[in-house]
């Protein structure tokens, strides 16, 4: 789905007076993808000058422009701090990534543990981006 076409469902339903549910259409996944050292090189806030500078990992921006083409939900949330939107939305649009939102200000650190009442799955970037595959794993759950 095309952002100007979700702004647009979105603002056609509002108008109608509908509410506007939060969940995405069957087959459609909301793709949170961090920034630095999953797209990029590692560029931690502190040398925001390699910013505008760094390479993206081109396995990178052809896979998340193959889930974009697709319909697929292309949100950004990146540790990166408000300060430095302009140059990361410049350098996104400058490497042609396809996206719908940026979030900035994720905490910074690793180690995140998601707690939430819809299904969340993660996968841990390990140097190339590829087609996802199913794997079996033990996770952590709530007791019942």
């Amino acid at each position: 789905m095309k952002k100007k076409d979700v702004e647009k469902l979105l603002h056609d339903k509002v108008e109608a007076g509908e509410k506007v549910s939060p969940v995405l259409p069957k087959g459609v996944k909301n793709y949170l993808i961090d920034i630095d050292g999953t797209i990029t090189e590692d560029v931690p806030n502190e040398e925001p000058e390699r910013m505008a500078t760094c390479e993206p990992f081109p396995d990178a921006l052809a896979t998340l422009n193959k889930w974009y083409d697709q319909g697929h939900m292309i949100c950004f949330f990146t540790s990166r701090t408000e300060e430095h939107r302009e140059v990361t939305e410049t350098w996104l649009n400058k490497h042609g990534f396809k996206f719908h939102s940026l979030l900035m200000g994720k905490p910074r650190g690793g180690n995140y543990h998601w707690v939430d009442n819809h299904l969340v799955k993660a996968t841990r970037y390990k140097g190339k981006f590829t087609d996802l595959v199913e794997k079996e794993v033990k996770i952590q759950v709530f007791q019942e």
